[in-house]
């Protein structure tokens, strides 16, 4: 820390009656320090007086780009920048990275590139070249990179973390630049690099000893890659999700001995058995986190496996073939379980699952997602036995009846996190549950008995809640909803769609909720612009809205959002009463980067034109096929050559459906 130094000594400034004067650089910089979280607030704290602005400009050490145009000024502003952040900039020319090279030399240390396109291996090189202190890269979807790319990236000689993720054109050749030239790679992601097989990984794994993550996930590899990996002293987590080359044949060659890993996740392997899979884990003591899911029979002989893993914490088997052997020798095997999931697994019974609940009550998440043939025999162990539950997750147990649900707010008064969505849970059951005081998510979407009783308790007696879903929940009104909203002030995510008996009278009462990020009203069709207006000027944190179907809402609305919602990042208005006046007017929105417009009839392709080539940011839209013929195709070459992707659709109108017509 530099000596403190007052900000009249910083600026010289006559003017000793501001009590702002007085304070030291290290007091501000204490201030900036605090506010990181909530970049409005650092802002406006920056434009208070210009000692402040000129601090502000030298404490900043990270950034997020609206725009790759403002970074010239940026550059000037900013000198001492160590994370950069693109993901809201679709297109990231090789003169940015240039220009980024050029003044952040020794200070950069991260930049994340994963959302953009456009820049070549030529402005890579200028980055990792003269950024001497850069130890983190993100390149996922960069599509177009080629080896030329990967060449570039080794001259990062002090490299600790890259992200190649969906990289195809990047082959087993660049994959041995970066390993010869980044030894100091400690975290490794090659997802979906097609082009790398046994050699690119050995080559990575021979020559990069420090490595602790690495992400091998779908790629066209072998078991001929995995002894050298193995060999990895500092080798933490390993994913091999989708690597369907691997199977028996190959794992039992494999050579035994020491392994310090503490994360496997072998997910969607069709090949492998628990004979592959004793093979592979084979000398795994430190093994902690274990994912099977989608390809293993969970049979007494996979439970034998895990004998050899005495600390193992959590365990995913989503998607698997369960037997009820198979889940009592693994309530045997498994003494420390903290974690497991059975999501959509099929062969979970009351007796299966209560064999492990009854031996482990110490578990503080369980996933039972779509277990179907489990009653209320299972609910009652589990709540019984394990009251220390954080997290639990149990949507679409149809067999539960509606009393069962008591049970968790009597006996699990530590949950933080509950899915009961598309289950028989009454408003007794609600009530009951809202005992539950820690609760921050709970989602009960088609749950079609809760009705605004059950929210009023909600409300009062869970005031950390910061998610709520309520999809289809079509016996909620405003009393429900205004319950909730006076009672959770700290509300970030709401989910109302097709929650057809609320009014305006709900989103006035929510914009007292200052902190809501995420607004989901489809299909709400009492709702018009009044309502959304009282939302955009309560809730500037406002980043995701969804108003598809509400017909009521029209150009007043979207005038409102560009006025006050200046942070708003995705915007559905398919099937609302908007025109060219209201898009326009979103359009002004400098965060918006997705958008949704389909069967909007107040427009026009003229419209819709000016829009696009107003809203600079956009990264995705979808729009009606129709538009596709009637705009100029130079007009939208141009707005996707600025990154935007288009997604056209050929969908019907649809018209208002049963409301137990949907599918899951």
């Amino acid at each position: 820390m530099k000596n403190p130094r007052t900000m009249q000594q910083v600026h010289q400034s006559p003017n000793l009656s501001n009590p702002f004067e007085n304070l030291t650089e290290e007091i501000i910089f204490n201030v900036l320090d605090f506010l990181d979280e909530d970049p409005q607030a650092k802002k406006s704290l920056s434009l208070v007086n210009k000692s402040f602005y000129s601090i502000e400009s030298i404490h900043r050490r990270s950034l997020r780009p609206l725009r790759t145009n403002l970074i010239p000024s940026t550059l000037r502003r900013y000198p001492h920048l160590s994370h950069l952040d693109f993901t809201c900039c679709p297109r990231v020319e090789d003169d940015t990275l240039f220009a980024i090279a050029d003044v952040y030399k020794t200070s950069l240390r991260a930049i994340d590139l994963s959302r953009s396109r456009f820049f070549s291996n030529v402005g890579l090189s200028s980055l990792a070249g003269k950024c001497t202190g850069l130890v983190e890269m993100d390149l996922s979807n960069a599509t177009e990179l080629t080896d030329l790319a990967a060449a570039a990236i080794a001259e990062a000689k002090n490299l600790e973390k890259l992200s190649l993720a969906r990289c195809k054109l990047i082959s087993d050749i660049g994959i041995g630049c970066i390993a010869v030239g980044c030894k100091k790679l400690k975290s490794v992601c090659l997802k979906w690099c097609l082009r790398v097989s046994d050699f690119g990984v050995g080559l990575i794994a021979m020559k990069c000893r420090d490595i602790r993550s690495l992400d091998l996930s779908y790629l066209p590899i072998t078991e001929k890659c995995l002894p050298p990996i193995l060999q990895l002293q500092q080798l933490k987590e390993l994913v091999l999700v989708g690597c369907s080359g691997i199977d028996d044949e190959g794992l039992v060659t494999l050579n035994q001995g020491y392994k310090p890993l503490e994360m496997l996740n072998i997910s969607i392997i069709q090949n492998v058995s628990h004979i592959g899979l004793y093979s592979l884990t084979n000398g795994m003591k430190h093994l902690s986190h274990l994912s099977l899911a989608y390809g293993f029979d969970v049979t007494v002989d996979l439970a034998k496996c895990l004998h050899n893993f005495p600390g193992l914490q959590c365990i995913k088997l989503d998607g698997c073939q369960v037997s009820c052997a198979g889940m009592k020798a693994i309530a045997d095997c498994c003494v420390s379980l903290k974690e497991i999931s059975l999501c959509k697994c099929i062969g979970v019974t009351d007796e299966g699952l209560s064999s492990i609940m009854e031996k482990h009550n110490g578990l503080k998440n369980l996933d039972i997602t779509c277990c179907r043939k489990i009653t209320h025999a299972s609910l009652d162990i589990i709540t019984s036995s394990c009251n220390s539950l954080i997290s639990l997750k149990m949507e679409s147990c149809s067999l539960i009846p509606e009393d069962a649900f008591e049970l968790i707010g009597q006996r699990c008064s530590l949950l933080e996190e509950l899915d009961i969505t598309d289950n028989e849970v009454d408003d007794e059951g609600l009530k009951a549950i809202s005992r539950c005081s820690k609760l921050l998510s709970l989602k009960m979407g088609i749950c079609t008995k809760i009705t605004d009783s059950g929210l009023f308790h909600v409300g009062i007696y869970c005031p950390k809640l910061t998610q709520l879903d309520l999809y289809r929940c079509t016996a909620v009104t405003d009393v429900g909803i205004m319950a909730v909203a006076n009672g959770c002030l700290g509300l970030e995510m709401i989910n109302m769609a097709y929650c057809e008996k609320v009014t305006d009278s709900s989103l006035r009462c929510l914009s007292k909720c200052l902190r809501l990020t995420a607004l989901e009203i489809r299909g709400c069709t009492r709702l018009s612009s009044g309502g959304l207006s009282a939302i955009a000027e309560g809730c500037r944190k406002l980043t995701l809205l969804d108003i598809k179907k509400c017909c009521n809402i029209d150009d007043a609305g979207m005038l409102a959002l560009a006025q006050c919602s200046q942070s708003l990042q995705q915007i559905n208005i398919s099937y609302c009463s908007v025109t060219d006046i209201g898009l326009m007017a979103l359009a002004s929105i400098n965060h918006l980067h997705s958008m949704t417009i389909l069967h909007v009839t107040g427009l026009t392709a003229s419209g819709l034109g000016a829009a696009l080539l107003a809203c600079q940011g956009l990264r995705k839209v979808k729009l009606h096929s129709t538009f596709k013929a009637s705009m100029p195709q130079a007009l939208l070459n141009h707005v996707e050559a600025r990154g935007c992707i288009f997604h056209w659709r050929n969908k019907a109108f649809q018209v208002d459906i049963d409301p137990k017509g949907w599918q899951l």
